[in-house]
């Protein structure tokens, strides 16, 4: 994935309805714009442009049927967004340790400083 991707994939996972709707199709199987907009709180007009960003960015896809369309998260897709996510997650834990390790130092020097 590319950077820009990435982008395009955390920007779209951020959104609450969204993942919502990720976990509504994970928990039920497959499900149309229509299905999915009785049970989230918005339109089904929103309903399909959410779906259309998840489609862009490779989380969901789509499978035509009838007059409908049936989505279905991608797990293969969604499986490369939570490592990625872990991966993120992993560096902030290391960047914080060494915050953290640099404050605890500034405070040791001070406190040296105040007892001379």
């Amino acid at each position: 994935m590319s950077t820009v991707a990435d982008d395009e994939l955390w920007s779209a996972v951020g959104d609450p309805i969204r993942r919502t709707m990720i976990d509504l199709l994970l928990s039920d199987g497959p499900g149309t714009a229509t299905s999915l907009s009785r049970r989230l709180p918005v339109t089904r007009q929103a309903v399909s442009k959410h779906l259309a960003v998840l489609d862009r960015v490779g989380l969901i896809h789509a499978e035509p049927a009838g007059r409908e369309r049936h989505y279905q998260v991608d797990e293969a897709q969604l499986a490369r967004a939570v490592a990625q996510l872990s991966a993120v997650g992993s560096t902030w834990d290391a960047r914080l340790r060494r915050i953290k390790r640099i404050a605890e130092a500034i405070e040791r020097t001070r406190t040296n400083d105040e007892g001379d």
